[in-house]
């Protein structure tokens, strides 16, 4: 299982498949990066991954004979994997100033204060990010358009911004995780072979467990650990009032953007409409001119509000903005690729098959190549399709239904990414929320653990697996 000739669609110079050890030194190197580098050093992730991806290429080249060709078709394949993902960051950044000098985020922060208290913002802020994550199916847009704003509205009611972001990420990525319109559980169900509604419903105890969990505990910290009285609402109410129309015309993009999204469009072609619903209204409502909306959707916003605390919560870096945050997801994305098409992760997945004894120890091993494979290649796609695929034959020979192995990849893949500082999806949230890492805010995001725990849970109390009929010769055995 260790050696294998070359595949037939990658003829790269005389490259082979790496033997088990040999694949995890690439691994190690890129642990040891990103340790050194982000952890001592406090360096950002831009140089411990550019580390990491110039050893992964040598080690590819020189010890399993790729040419360069293939070396770079191994990282172009992350790139394209996660373009839409580049696409979707592009958009966003320029997406939440246009809101911003529109009034759309700023009227949410107004009326938001005005309707939550200190003690149940969190337990709220996390189950209304839940529900619009299942109504359009995006974690990303959900974080990027509401949770910039009840950034603002916490920061009003006196409550720590870590707090609220990791109740934030947590309903954003428990709703999108039960959509039927979310990219990723389409993908989990497609590389499986798994019908939609029968993953989604698959899903449903294991992700119930975690969010409800979750929200128990930010009732808990809304009624313990947040100690503001719920500060000035009128410290920020006021400059906002005083700076911006707030009239029911500036929630026109949000209705244009989750209107769309309801409906079934994706969410890039939702988001560029949500982007022209702002200048529009930057425009009508707010009576700039048409170049100062656009310009704001390139260079950000600057408000002058005379609160510098509201100025600070509304300053934004536009499109320009988002070089540093593209940077490290494409960084990120191809040492994924370079980890994946040199069959480096798949050897390791592979390897599964020597430690699983039982079907349900076949679900938690699945949950971990799904969580390390997060890990190496720093996006969610990754880790759902590397041991979506690789694992579907083990499934079979255990007797397992599909569903079994769709619920384990995505319970452990999608939601884990803000765990990872380098992750695509932890540096936006990261940055959309106003943080320099997503490592502030990871002791507070519930969610992402509770998932990979309630998996687990669920698969030493035995319902976490659905045994078929097993083919013949199979020995599909029990915990």
């Amino acid at each position: 299982m260790d050696t294998q000739p070359p595949r037939a669609d990658e003829p790269h110079g005389d490259a082979r498949r790496p033997t088990f050890g040999e694949a995890l030194v690439p691994l190690a190197v890129v642990v040891a990066s990103l340790a050194v580098g982000s952890g001592l050093l406090s360096l950002a992730p831009h140089g411990p991954l550019l580390w990491s991806i110039a050893f992964a290429g040598l080690f590819a080249r020189y010890r399993l004979g790729y040419d360069w060709d293939g070396v770079y078709d191994a990282a172009e394949g992350g790139l394209r994997m996660g373009m839409q993902a580049i696409l979707i960051l592009f958009v966003i950044y320029g997406l939440i100033a246009t809101w911003t000098s529109a009034g759309t985020i700023p009227g949410l922060m107004y009326y938001g204060l005005g309707l939550l208290s200190p003690a149940v913002f969190l337990p709220v802020t996390a189950v209304l990010a839940a529900v619009v994550a299942f109504a359009i199916g995006s974690s990303w847009t959900t974080v990027g358009t509401l949770g910039v704003a009840f950034i603002g509205i916490g920061s009003g009611l006196d409550v720590s911004a870590p707090m609220t972001a990791g109740a934030i990420v947590s309903g954003a990525y428990a709703g999108d995780k039960q959509s039927p319109l979310s990219d990723t559980t389409n993908l989990a169900a497609a590389v499986t072979n798994t019908d939609l509604y029968d993953h989604i419903n698959a899903m449903r105890l294991g992700t119930a467990v975690a969010f409800g969990l979750s929200v128990v505990g930010y009732a808990v910290l809304g009624a313990y650990a947040v100690t503001g009285s719920g500060g000035d609402p009128s410290a920020i109410t006021g400059p906002l009032a005083s700076t911006y129309a707030l009239g029911p015309l500036v929630f026109l993009p949000l209705v244009v953007t989750f209107g769309l999204a309801v409906r079934g469009y994706p969410a890039l072609p939702a988001l560029i409409a949500g982007v022209f619903a702002g200048a529009g209204t930057t425009v009508l409502a707010q009576g700039r001119s048409f170049t100062a909306a656009w310009d704001a959707f390139l260079n950000g916003t600057a408000p002058e509000t005379g609160s510098e605390l509201v100025n600070g919560l509304l300053a934004t870096g536009g499109l320009a903005g988002s070089g540093w945050t593209i940077a490290v997801v494409v960084a990120a994305l191809a040492l994924g690729g370079l980890l994946e098409g040199t069959d480096v992760l798949a050897v390791v997945a592979d390897r599964l098959a020597d430690v699983v004894w039982s079907r349900n120890s076949l679900v938690v091993g699945t949950g971990a190549s799904a969580l390390l494979t997060n890990a190496f290649t720093a996006q969610q796609y990754m880790s759902i399709v590397v041991p979506g695929v690789s694992l579907r034959g083990l499934y079979d020979e255990y007797g397992l239904d599909s569903r079994d192995l769709s619920r384990a990849v995505e319970a452990a893949g999608t939601p884990t990414g803000p765990l990872f500082p380098w992750h695509a999806g932890a540096v936006f949230m990261a940055a959309a929320l106003g943080f320099e890492s997503s490592w502030a805010f990871v002791p507070y995001y519930f969610f992402g653990p509770l998932s990979v725990l309630a998996l687990v849970g669920l698969a030493l109390a035995g319902r976490a697996t659905t045994p078929t009929e097993a083919p013949a010769g199979a020995v599909p055995a029990d915990d």
